[in-house]
């Protein structure tokens, strides 16, 4: 499973870090970083929740 991150969409608003703060961290500049791109498939639920969560879905699951 890899996080994938659409730059053009992502608006840096935080609801990924919100469900996901240990993949997810906006910073000061309002820019989000995917911490760890790979989460292990236990973590499955959990960050398909926060990339659901994205308002503008700059955010998706591969497999």
């Amino acid at each position: 499973m890899k996080i994938v991150v659409d730059r053009d969409k992502c608006e840096g608003l935080g609801m990924c870090e919100a469900m996901a703060h240990e993949y997810f961290e906006v910073d000061d500049d309002e820019i989000m970083h995917v911490l760890n791109e790979n989460p292990p498939e236990s973590e499955r639920d959990k960050v398909h929740a926060a990339t659901q969560a994205c308002p503008v879905l700059a955010l998706s699951l591969q497999d």
